[in-house]
């Protein structure tokens, strides 16, 4: 896990492609996380380099060239390794290399890279779970359908 303070360039970038964006299909918030997700983007970058793709599939390409698409979640507090890193079952199908994780506290002050993990890797390290289905690992009722794993199965892959 690597803490990360958000700067005034991030934000503004975050606030800038949400702006643009407008409302997301099938946005679990509705919307109201895209400046989370957008700066959860900018803390991936900050850390493995390369360019904003904002595709469909993914979100970044690293310096290695590799799509990366990045998860975040909102938080009030400082992650621990039994929270879960999930990707919406929707999601399944987009054309990336690997997924990148970002937990972004609520005042936007301060962001965690949780790690990365290859796609097909985490397919077959995640749990299924029902939208409702409580995760035993750390008592969270799931919003969505989505594929879960503990961020202490992560890596700090070098992507």
């Amino acid at each position: 896990m690597i803490e990360v303070e958000i700067t005034d360039d991030m934000m503004n970038a975050a606030r800038k492609k949400a702006q643009e964006m407008g409302l997301l299909n099938n946005s679990i918030l509705r919307s109201a996380g895209s400046v989370a997700g957008f700066l959860g983007e900018q803390v991936v970058l900050s850390i493995v380099g390369g360019e904003w793709a904002n595709t469909y599939d993914y979100d970044l390409i690293s310096d290695k060239g590799n799509k990366i698409d990045v998860k975040t979640k909102q938080t009030t507090v400082k992650p621990l390794p039994y929270y879960a890193a999930s990707v919406a079952n929707f999601n399944t199908k987009q054309m990336c290399d690997y997924y990148a994780f970002v937990r972004v506290h609520k005042n936007f002050s301060t962001a965690w890279y949780m790690g990365a993990m290859p796609k097909q890797k985490y397919y077959e390290l995640s749990t299924f779970m029902k939208k409702g289905d409580v995760d035993p690992d750390n008592n969270f009722k799931v919003r969505a359908d989505c594929h879960n794993l503990s961020y202490s199965e992560l890596k700090e892959f070098d992507i």
